[in-house]
């Protein structure tokens, strides 16, 4: 080969060389300059994510807040709605632990402030045996008890008459898991309905008996007046005991029946405001005498109300009360000590004052009769003391009951309402 051969054959190699030489370089330039763009690509699809991912939490959270915020509203309300109900609410489990009651109820069963929440039904209500059963018997059954009324008895003051209905709580397709109670009082209901027919008592004895009582009286003073007649000094002595006893029969008779006619007749009471403290402090101070007489005492004290009321019947019918308080303490050879107690209920409008002693107190098969005209466990008893007292508390829109003191005595409970303006 000649020298301009391979002189060409050189040049041709060395530029292959340098072509491929540059070749490579430009495909590495070209692989670098993708590589940062992918790199450059993917921090910014990161961040997006990144930012993306951080305003959904935020929403989240959001959310959540709001969510808790009405949640506590919506409990705060059915808070609310539970303590101004103007019915009683009980609520018990399946396993017959409370699980609420609302003031009303509270009051209405007379049990406190609490804690009842967890406690057993039975032990919450003992004193309640009737809405107990009514309870037992809707969790048993799984049926609900409507409009039913029950007595909730109380040792030392009247009896509360509640009208209920009793409900299962779950759906149709389970077992019930809980019982519902709501309940409104109806003793006002029952005392009105009682008043009513002791009303109605009153008008048919008064009409029955007062003409029979009237001729009656007018038969004894002619035989008084007869008696009278007899001069003792010119009987013989073994018949002036005879007359005297004629005398002193007749008299007491016809104190019997004086007493039986206004009894029986009709009153108009005078009605104005009237202090119940005031009266049954002038009633105390007239018969104080008498139970310091028998080393006994009489105590007014509490919160008294002004009513509406005739001040002379109210303070006979105090009289009546402390009289037979102190004559049923000398009976029993005690020492009286009489204690007279007055409260307010404002939500119910009511007076209620309570006359207890340390007697023997009324047995409770009599406690229902000790109203009743003409029965007494006295030997010389009328039988119409606390007869009146019924009445006059009647005719005042009031009720009144006999109990059991605390210390085992006498206890009468006397109900009044309050005036209009009170």
């Amino acid at each position: 080969m000649t020298p301009a051969g391979q002189l060409f054959l050189g040049l041709t190699a060395i530029v292959t060389v340098l072509i491929a030489v540059l070749t490579f370089a430009v495909l590495k330039f070209f692989t670098a300059a993708r590589n940062t763009r992918s790199r450059a690509d993917g921090g910014m699809e990161t961040a997006v994510l990144s930012a993306a991912l951080q305003e959904a939490v935020t929403k989240l959270k959001a959310q959540e807040r709001a969510m808790t915020l009405r949640a506590e509203a919506s409990e705060r309300l059915s808070d609310e709605i539970i303590a101004n109900l103007t019915a009683g609410l009980l609520m018990v489990n399946h396993s017959g632990d409370v699980q609420i009651v609302n003031p009303v109820g509270r009051r209405l069963l007379n049990l406190g402030e609490g804690p009842h929440r967890g406690i057993n039904y039975r032990d919450v209500l003992a004193h309640a045996e009737p809405l107990v059963a009514l309870i037992e018997q809707c969790l048993a059954s799984g049926r609900s008890m409507i409009r039913r009324s029950v007595e909730i008895p109380a040792a030392s003051a009247p009896s509360v008459h509640l009208g209920l209905s009793v409900s299962p709580l779950g759906d149709e397709s389970s077992a019930p898991h809980g019982v519902i109670c709501l309940f409104t009082d109806l003793t006002a209901v029952v005392a009105l309905e009682e008043q009513v027919r002791l009303k109605d008592s009153l008008a048919r004895v008064g009409e029955l008996t007062a003409g029979i009582a009237h001729e009656f009286r007018n038969g004894l003073a002619t035989i008084h007046g007869y008696s009278r007649l007899l001069v003792l000094d010119a009987l013989p002595e073994q018949f002036r005991p005879y007359v005297e006893g004629i005398r002193a029969e007749t008299e007491s008779m016809r104190e019997v029946v004086t007493n039986f006619l206004n009894f029986a007749k009709p009153d108009q009471p005078s009605l104005s405001p009237v202090d119940l403290g005031a009266i049954a402090e002038r009633a105390a101070d007239d018969l104080r005498a008498d139970a310091r007489a028998l080393s006994g005492g009489i105590e007014v004290y509490g919160e008294f109300a002004v009513i509406e009321g005739d001040d002379i019947l109210l303070r006979q019918a105090f009289s009546n009360l402390l009289r037979n308080a102190i004559e049923a303490c000398a009976a029993a050879s005690v020492a009286p000590l009489v204690n007279v107690e007055a409260r307010i209920d404002r939500a119910q409008r009511l007076c209620t004052i309570t006359v207890s002693d340390n007697g023997p107190g009324f047995p409770e098969h009599m406690r229902e009769r000790v109203f009743h005209p003409f029965f007494t466990t006295k030997a010389q008893g009328t039988g119409l003391g606390l007869a009146l007292v019924q009445k006059i508390v009647v005719t005042h829109n009031g009720r009144v009951v006999a109990g059991r003191a605390s210390a085992g005595g006498g206890l009468i409970t006397v109900v009044l309402p309050l005036a209009e303006d009170q």
